[in-house]
């Protein structure tokens, strides 16, 4: 196999420097931060790009799929706009839950994800979606088009694990969880994050 002619030659940011993915909506990359087999929050350092410690998980439960997010997504005003009770986006990059039947132990990678639905996340006001797709690929998960087309048993566990992730002990919690939605306002949200991303970041 012969090298590729047009590479990096230095990292590139995760966020900035990656694609969004080869067909999207529907088709995208991700980036994982978190694997379900992390007791620790990472999340990626937007000046650097490098992953660092965030937080220990403070509630027992685990990630119950790997999570990251979609390369040149912003949540702005656009992605707000599309979640009732939202005042504005996060301003962070759009969070994806991939699943996957073999597990993946490792973070820090990029994957081909399929997106098929999302679950609308609103923390402190500020939206936070979280975008659900299956890995490409993956033959136990090939069928599945929509989240409908998920066992339901896999998206209680997202909402419970996003419901608890940022509990604290004899506080109220300041998330709060709306809809589960299907592929189709998905790739609104996607779309929309990119949108937010080119307005935000090619700014004259």
């Amino acid at each position: 196999m012969s090298a590729p002619k047009n590479f990096s030659r230095w990292r590139p940011h995760p966020w900035h420097g990656l694609e969004t993915g080869l067909y999207p909506p529907e088709r995208v990359y991700a980036y994982i931060e978190i694997t379900p087999f992390d007791l620790m929050k990472y999340e990626i350092d937007k000046n650097t790009g490098y992953l660092r410690v965030d937080r220990p998980q403070r509630s027992s439960s685990l990630p119950p799929s790997l999570y990251g997010f979609i390369p040149r997504t912003y949540c702005g005003d656009l992605v707000a706009s599309l979640c009732e009770g939202a005042e504005e986006g996060d301003e962070d990059p759009l969070d994806i839950c991939v699943l996957s039947e073999r597990p993946i132990n490792r973070s820090e990678v990029i994957l081909s994800a399929r997106v098929v639905g999302g679950l609308q996340t609103i923390d402190q006001g500020q939206i936070d979606d979280k975008i659900i797709a299956v890995l490409e690929k993956d033959d136990s998960l090939n069928t599945a088009k929509d989240i409908s087309d998920l066992p339901v048993i896999l998206i209680e566990r997202l909402r419970h694990y996003f419901s608890t992730y940022k509990m604290i002990p004899g506080e109220t919690s300041l998330v709060s969880l709306g809809e589960i939605y299907g592929r189709e306002h998905a790739f609104q949200v996607v779309a929309a994050s990119m949108e937010d991303y080119a307005k935000e970041y090619t700014r004259s």
